[in-house]
């Protein structure tokens, strides 16, 4: 059994202490593949400097997360085209759009998803997705540019059944992670009414842990707690949960 942890921030600051002994015990728990979002360029010698350490295991993305757009736009944009450029990864993300922390930046914000949409079709990338009180934005933009070569996760994925839907039609996964155990999460109202060839598991790590670690410090180990409360969902072994996962999220990042 190999568990899938799509969005993990393993390179986060959170993990200095014992981001080894975090790793190891994610491994010793079959959770053997973590797929890396990028942040913005100050993190991205921290994302190699771990892909070095576990080049098994650790599949870097490179991307700007909306919440680090600002007046330096331009140079990031210039800075992941670089990096793209020099080496390969296995997704453009996390990208999108966060109208959550600050509104100011919302063009700006829209442009650079858009602009990093295209940069994956360029390099025939899935992308994975950042939206926090921006559906309707989001949806905009990949209305606009949906089509084959659009493809993807939605990460950490909160919103209605109908929004679910509507983000699957864009060849999107759903990216299910802490939420789903939370009380007021919702979406464990929903879910096991869609189909689980669309489901990747996720933590967020160091963020939105599970029950019943919620309020501490996520890791990726706690994927299984997430597998866990779907078997419960969708009524199958623990076994099929992680098994089609882990398909599901080789068909979006080829590996």
């Amino acid at each position: 059994m190999i568990i899938t942890d799509t969005h993990t921030h393993l390179y986060s600051e959170a993990f200095n202490e014992d981001r080894a002994e975090v790793i190891q015990r994610a491994i010793d728990n079959n959770v053997k593949r973590f797929f890396i979002p990028a942040i913005d360029s100050e993190t991205t010698q921290a994302m190699y400097d771990l892909e070095k350490q576990f080049p098994e295991h650790i599949f870097l993305m490179m991307g700007l997360h909306p919440t680090s757009i600002s007046e330096t736009v331009e140079q990031e944009l210039q800075h992941i085209e670089e990096q793209l450029q020099k080496r390969s990864f296995y997704a453009i993300g996390e990208i999108g759009i966060d109208l959550y922390w600050d509104k100011s930046f919302f063009e700006a914000q829209r442009k650079a998803f858009k602009r990093q949409i295209q940069l994956a079709k360029k390099y025939k990338l899935p992308i994975v997705i950042h939206c926090r009180e921006a559906f309707d934005e989001v949806f905009e933009v990949l209305e606009e540019e949906k089509g084959d070569d659009l493809y993807g996760i939605f990460h950490c994925f909160t919103g209605t059944k109908a929004q679910a839907e509507q983000a699957i039609s864009y060849n999107m996964k759903l990216g299910i992670g802490g939420v789903v155990t939370f009380k007021n999460g919702k979406i464990d109202q929903f879910i096991n009414e869609i189909d689980l060839k669309h489901i990747v598991l996720e933590t967020d790590a160091p963020y939105l842990a599970p029950k019943p670690y919620r309020g501490k410090r996520n890791e990726s180990a706690h994927v299984l707690k997430v597998a866990e409360k779907l078997s419960d969902l969708y009524n199958v072994s623990l076994e099929k949960i992680t098994e089609q996962t882990t398909q599901n999220s080789k068909d979006v990042f080829g590996i």
